[in-house]
C-alpha cells in the first residue's frame, strides 16, 4: 500500500514540474503567461506519467549515464508518440505537430525534442528522482494518503470539465451560429409585420433578440476563451474548428462591454 501511495505522490509532484516547466518555457516565448497542458489546473499528466515510466525501467541504468541517455531517449519518444496518437483518435485533433523541424517522425515526435527527453531523463534519475524519493519518505504515509486522494478528487474534476469543453467545441460553436440566424429571422419578421402587428408583440420579439444577443456574447467569449487557452498551451495544434473561431479576431473588451450594456437596458 506504501509503494502505491508514494508511486502516485511521484505521479502528482512529476506532473505539477512537467506543468512548471512547460509553462515557464511558453510563457517566456510567447511573452504572456501560459497556462500549458490539456487541464485547466497546474498539472501537465503526460510528465507524471513519464516519471513513473522512467521510475520503473530506467533506474536500475543511474550508475551508466550513456546508456541511460539511449534508453530515455527511445523510451520517452515513444511515450510522447503514443500519447499524440491517443489524444488525435479520441479528440481528432493534434495537439502538437513537429512537422516543420527536421528529423522529425509524422510530426509527433522530433530528434530536438528526443534529446531533450535524454537528457531529461539523465537528470531525473540521476539527481532529481533520489531527492524527491527522500524527502517522500520523511512525510507520514497517512498525510500522503489524504493528500493524494483531494488531488485526485480535483483532478478528476478537472479532467472531466476538460473533456466535456473540447467535446462540445464543435456543438458550442454551432450553437452560437444557431443563435445569430434566429437573431436575423426575429429581426426580418420585426420589420416585415411592424406596422401590422401589435405593440406588445414587437416588445416581446425585441426581448427574445436582446435575450439571444446576450445568450451568444457569453457562449462566444466563453468560447473564446477555451480555444485560446488551448491554442497558446498547444501552438501548433491543428484543429480546424479553433483555428476558424479563433481567426473572428474577436474584440473582448467590446464583447465584454456589449454583455454589460446589454444586461443595463
Amino acid at each position: 500500500m506504501k509503494t502505491i501511495i508514494c508511486f502516485f505522490t511521484y505521479f502528482i509532484l512529476y506532473s505539477f514540474a512537467g506543468w512548471v516547466l512547460e509553462s515557464v518555457y511558453k510563457t517566456l516565448a510567447q511573452k504572456k503567461f501560459v497556462n500549458s497542458g490539456f487541464l485547466n489546473g497546474p498539472l501537465c499528466p503526460i510528465y507524471g506519467f513519464g516519471a513513473i515510466i522512467m521510475i520503473l525501467s530506467l533506474n536500475f541504468l543511474k550508475e551508466r549515464p550513456l546508456l541511460l541517455f539511449v534508453a530515455a531517449f527511445f523510451i520517452l519518444s515513444v511515450w510522447e508518440y503514443i500519447v499524440g496518437i491517443l489524444l488525435e483518435k479520441i479528440f481528432k485533433t493534434k495537439y502538437w505537430d513537429y512537422s516543420y523541424l527536421k528529423y522529425n517522425f509524422q510530426g509527433r515526435v522530433c530528434l530536438k525534442n528526443s534529446i531533450y527527453w535524454g537528457i531529461l531523463g539523465v537528470i531525473f534519475i540521476c539527481l532529481v528522482h533520489p531527492i524527491v524519493e527522500k524527502l517522500i519518505n520523511m512525510v507520514d504515509i497517512n498525510m500522503l494518503f489524504y493528500a493524494n486522494i483531494a488531488v485526485a478528487i480535483l483532478t478528476l474534476i478537472d479532467l472531466i470539465i476538460s473533456v466535456i469543453a473540447v467535446t462540445n467545441f464543435e456543438n458550442m460553436v454551432k450553437n452560437i451560429n444557431d443563435m445569430g440566424i434566429a437573431i436575423k429571422e426575429l429581426k426580418d419578421k420585426s420589420k416585415e409585420k411592424i406596422v401590422t402587428i401589435e405593440k406588445n408583440t414587437i416588445e416581446n420579439a425585441e426581448s427574445k433578440i436582446k435575450e439571444l444577443k446576450i445568450a451568444q456574447a457569453r457562449l462566444k467569449l466563453r468560447i473564446y476563451r477555451q480555444a485560446n487557452r488551448l491554442k497558446k498551451a498547444f501552438p501548433s495544434m491543428k484543429s480546424e474548428t479553433i483555428t476558424k473561431f479563433l481567426n473572428q479576431k474577436i474584440d473582448l473588451k467590446r464583447l465584454k462591454e456589449n454583455i454589460k450594456k446589454k444586461n443595463k437596458e
